[in-house]
């Protein structure tokens, strides 16, 4: 109903169009007709100014209607959700970098106004897949949907913090797996207590079967690495990494492929609900902003997800002394809850409303999009920078990653879930933010900035 809407207020501006039109030719044959009996230089004088003052209306009229425009989609940009109010912690988070030196409070402050900014780019993402059809938007939600990890990552990877890229990818994937996961299984499992819910067993397991290849690219370069049987030693172990990024890129982009054509996908629950819901459903589900609004929108949020980026990877560090936490507690666990605190919130909601295939594609899509495109494309970036970015975690990352994607794996393979599951998976997810709280990364040390 919405569209209908669009197109015929669209109609009606092509009406508006043509009466105006037809009111233009009216007046230049009058003209025409009193050119007969006065004088031409009369004539002319007298249609100029009819048509000037016309023009001058009809600027006024769309100068005014884009400026309306404009304030519409601001307001519903920036004041459509409660969540906004983080927004003005970043510019906060600029000021205290510039009148103190207090880190803690500067990757506090940044923290929370990337929240709402990573919500604003997912829903910018999705208004732009409604004017680009299902197989762009697809591809689309693919590439933005943990756009705030990556502009983090390549961040900290030009200044050389290898580690903290490794680890705030590698908990990214462990934050979807095992918390958005739980949450949503849990949620799920407790406003439908009297039954199992169901989700697609065949699309979880191949998504599974791609978290166990991403951990066979992780696990290889890190056994050659300290079992020291490289061939080249410093440089075998590089070469591996980079090619087995190329080929888990080459994996991801046929995954994807067969996402979009086939019917059996994540993106089908979408398509369906929108058949199955009434009108009102229907109309939220309409796109609330402009195609090229899109656009300017989603570029204005992913430039200020990078500014922000900078002062969270600048303050990372000294986060860490002043508030006495690992860094490898930071990277793991606080960066990636931040970057997919939206995800968190709209897996829960769709497991309530026993959509669990769409929370599925929430979670484990997400955890196979940065398992299997995030980090080999972090690798091959780093390759054309010059950084040395591989694919050895060391062996604790790799070991918890592998254990989890097991756990996971398991958890998946009847096609069930209720809260119980959900609980097992929150409580696996505890034990692995207090081993990273207790951990002490033997090369934290080499990933502070060299001096020159």
């Amino acid at each position: 109903m919405a569209r209908d809407s669009q197109f015929s207020g669209e109609k009606s501006h092509l009406e508006m169009g043509s009466l105006e039109g037809r009111a233009v030719l009216q007046l230049e044959d009058e003209t025409l007709a009193d050119s007969k009996h006065n004088d031409r230089k009369t004539s002319s004088m007298d249609a100029a100014p009819q048509i000037s003052v016309f023009d001058t209306d009809t600027d006024d009229v769309s100068c005014k209607c884009t400026w309306n425009s404009i304030l519409r989609q601001m307001h519903i940009v920036l004041f459509s959700k409660k969540l906004n109010l983080l927004i003005p912690c970043g510019p906060l988070a600029m000021l205290v970098d510039m009148l103190t030196d207090h880190h803690g409070w500067i990757f506090f402050l940044s923290l929370l106004g990337i929240i709402p900014l990573a919500e604003r780019l997912g829903w910018a993402t999705e208004q732009l897949a409604f004017y680009t059809g299902p197989t762009v938007g697809g591809l689309l939600n693919a590439t933005f949907g943990n756009a705030t990890e990556l502009i983090i990552s390549m961040y900290a990877l030009r200044r050389g913090m290898i580690r903290v890229v490794q680890q705030s990818l590698l908990g990214s994937i462990l934050s979807n797996m095992l918390l958005v996961l739980g949450c949503a299984f849990f949620a799920g499992g407790i406003a439908h207590s009297t039954k199992d819910q169901l989700f697609d067993k065949g699309i979880a397991v191949m998504n599974s079967g791609l978290l166990l290849m991403a951990v066979m690219g992780l696990l290889f370069p890190a056994v050659l690495h300290f079992t020291h049987t490289e061939l080249h030693f410093g440089k075998s172990e590089l070469a591996l990494s980079r090619f087995s990024s190329c080929v888990m890129l080459v994996a991801y982009g046929a995954y994807l492929f067969y996402q979009l054509t086939s019917q059996n996908s994540f993106y089908m629950p979408l398509a369906e609900e929108g058949g199955e819901n009434d009108e009102s459903l229907e109309e939220e589900e309409a796109p609330e902003i402009s195609k090229w609004g899109s656009i300017i929108w989603l570029s204005i949020l992913t430039l200020w997800i990078a500014v922000l980026s900078g002062y969270v990877v600048n303050a990372v560090e000294g986060a860490s002394v002043a508030m006495s936490i690992p860094v490898a507690f930071i990277s793991v666990i606080l960066l990636p809850i931040v970057g997919n605190a939206a995800e968190h919130a709209g897996a829960v909601v769709f497991a309530v409303k026993d959509k669990l295939d769409i929370s599925l594609g929430v979670a484990i899509g997400s955890s196979t999009q940065i398992a299997m495109f995030g980090i080999p494309f972090c690798v091959v970036v780093g390759w054309i920078m010059g950084r040395p970015m591989d694919l050895n975690f060391q062996l604790f990352e790799t070991a918890t990653l592998f254990m989890s994607v097991l756990v996971v794996a398991f958890m998946l393979q009847d096609g069930t879930s209720n809260y119980f599951k959900g609980l097992m998976l929150l409580l696996c997810y505890l034990i692995v933010a207090a081993s990273f709280f207790v951990h002490i990364d033997p090369e934290a040390i080499q990933d502070k900035p060299k001096k020159t």
